[in-house]
């Protein structure tokens, strides 16, 4: 410290906050900035929406393409068994190429699960496209949600940036966060649950959250509006989180209760092993990242194969995300026999676990659907009904994986329409006892773990 004593500064004022003491959330809400804020966040929601369902549906033709229209192309008659073989492999061997030579290094790891950040650079989103289409549409066990937040996020930071070359970082990091709002409302068809999700991430510790996510509010309702219109205009299918045509659930039972607590603590049990096995296989996968990446995907591309092989089931209950097959797994829960489920949660599992130690994506919908198998697999035992079996291991198994509590509920509890309404107490149980249990068994990771090997 200096001995010499000078005049004292004044804190720095200004509408942005630029660098002074921060405002109150009543004066950050007053401000003309904020205002401005809200524009450009609604504005910018349209086009990040726009975007964002490009990129939905170009995923979803490039999966359809390679296990629908290929085959018929090589002359087979539909994928055979051994298809996910040399298709897993490849989409492996391109992540890993995208990983190891394109700045950013595909995005984040997904093993570590969603955090709070700075949006991405924009040199660092075709590698993101890239990788995340080369995990989704060549059937790693991995979802879209992840790389749309960081894509969304990117995109209008840079738009900030194109705007205003000297935008303070707070004022991009906010309208970045409002992009991250609207495309990730894109995939889960509602702007409250991507509110939910994001919330939770940053984590709600002060008066100023509210504030700060109103413009994410107002970016994701407009793009919503944006992505319904798309939807009759283009006759495209429309990703949806909710499970029609679901049996009635019965009255709750105390033994369901007593189940919750089961299911609770076995979902947290796997997502330590799956949480483990992901992050000691990436410890070996960035040593040697493209070979590591392709055998990541022969893997994966295994387990399909001998799922197919010895069930009468095909190899999308492995491959993919889940997002597709957990409608048809729960509406026909009654055609999956016990071991047929056994067979397709541990083949699922290990192949949720090694995709998040070499791929690109989200880890929301594997963990859907593993909870959802799990719990129907459990629904073949005394005094336990299958969709509230359902609803309490989806709860349960995001929450083992996320670390988020009313995310989880709340996707359990959409997902199911009214009957996730009946059942939500039995999935609030559950979420709590695999959230309590998951800080004891999960490690923490640290910043430097979340972000190691995504920047060059």
């Amino acid at each position: 410290m200096s001995g010499k004593a000078g005049p004292e500064r004044a804190p720095p004022q200004g509408p942005s906050d630029r660098e002074g003491t921060p405002r109150s959330p009543l004066e950050l809400l007053r401000s003309r900035d904020y205002l401005k804020a809200l524009v450009l966040s609604g504005s910018l929601g349209l086009p990040v929406a726009l975007v964002s369902y490009g990129f939905l549906q170009l995923s979803l033709y490039s999966r359809h393409w390679l296990f629908d229209d290929l085959p018929h192309a090589f002359g087979l008659n539909g994928a055979p068994a051994w298809w996910p073989l040399p298709v897993v492999t490849i989409g492996g061997l391109a992540v890993g190429l995208v990983i190891r030579y394109l700045p950013g290094a595909g995005g984040e790891s997904p093993v570590d699960g969603f955090h709070a950040g700075r949006p991405p650079r924009a040199r660092n989103l075709p590698g993101i496209v890239l990788a995340a289409l080369g995990t989704l549409a060549f059937g790693a066990v991995l979802g879209p949600e992840a790389p749309l937040i960081a894509f969304g996020g990117g995109l209008a930071a840079r738009a900030v940036r194109a705007l205003d070359r000297d935008a303070p970082d707070r004022a991009v990091t906010l309208i970045g966060a409002a992009g991250s709002f609207a495309a990730i409302s894109t995939l889960l068809g509602s702007p409250l649950l991507g509110a939910f999700l994001l919330m939770e991430v940053a984590g709600a510790g002060t008066g100023r959250t509210s504030v700060l996510l109103v413009p994410g509010l107002l970016a994701s309702g407009l793009g919503a509006l944006l992505f319904s219109g798309l939807d009759s205009v283009t006759g495209l299918p429309k990703p949806s989180l909710t499970v029609p045509d679901l049996p009635p659930v019965p009255e709750l039972t105390v033994a369901q209760f007593g189940w919750a607590f089961v299911i609770g603590i076995g979902a947290a049990l796997l997502g330590a092993a799956l949480h483990r096995l992901g992050r000691t296989l990436r410890d070996g996968v960035r040593r040697r990242v493209v070979i590591a990446t392709a055998g990541a995907g022969l893997v994966v591309g295994l387990l399909a194969f001998l799922y197919a092989v010895l069930t009468p089931k095909g190899t999308d209950d492995v491959l993919f995300s889940g997002q597709e097959a957990l409608g048809p797994l729960l509406v026909e829960s009654a055609g999956y026999s016990a071991g047929t489920l056994a067979l397709l949660l541990v083949c699922k599992a290990v192949a949720y676990g090694v995709s998040l130690s070499a791929f690109r994506g989200g880890p929301v919908f594997p963990a859907m659907f593993l909870g959802a198998t799990g719990g129907l697999l459990l629904s073949h035992l005394p005094g336990l009904d299958p969709v509230p079996a359902a609803a309490m291991g989806i709860g349960a198994m995001c929450v083992a994986m996320l670390g988020l509590p009313l995310v989880s509920v709340l996707l359990a509890t959409l997902l199911l329409l009214s009957s996730g309404l009946v059942v939500m107490p039995l999935v609030i149980v559950s979420v709590v006892v695999a959230y309590v249990l998951r800080a004891r068994l999960t490690p923490e990771t640290t910043g430097d773990d979340a972000t190691s090997g995504t920047e060059r």
